[in-house]
């Protein structure tokens, strides 16, 4: 059994994988510091200097005006949270975009390490149309239909 599971850790994949979640917890890190840190102050400097992050509508229940969101959830009062929404939608973007960069990136690795390496052999070429209504004539002749 233990061999069995040295295997399973030893594959590729799985160290890949591995790999892979701690980059992202890293990854996320450092966007979530991004967006708090550089995009709302700026966003926030738009809307008049105020840190739409805490911003949220009392739907029910009391809430002292000027509370923060964290104290109108400690409240117990049902409150729509729309700045925190914005922010991860904000996360969420950002995260997207660099992705798409990444993948982009690899991509044209991958495709500048294809052309610089042995020439990719062509695929082998199918039967025409015609061949193949021909085989199809054979065979329905065959049968005698």
């Amino acid at each position: 059994m233990i061999n069995e599971f040295r295997t399973f850790i030893a594959k590729g994949n799985v160290m890949d994988l591995a790999v892979g979640i701690i980059i992202g917890a890293a990854f996320t890190a450092i966007v979530q510091s991004l967006v708090h840190d550089l995009i709302n102050p700026v966003i926030g400097l738009i809307l008049g200097g105020i840190d739409f992050t805490s911003m949220f509508i009392v739907l029910s229940g009391d809430v002292p005006p000027g509370s923060s969101l964290e104290a109108a959830r400690e409240s117990g009062a049902a409150i729509f949270a729309y700045g925190a929404f914005l922010t991860a939608c904000i996360n969420f973007l950002v995260i997207a975009w660099v992705v798409f960069l990444l993948v982009k990136a690899v991509n044209r690795i991958k495709d500048a390490a294809v052309d610089e390496g042995e020439p990719v052999p062509a695929a082998p070429k199918g039967p025409t149309q015609e061949e193949l209504l021909s085989d199809i004539r054979d065979l329905l002749k065959s049968r005698g239909t």
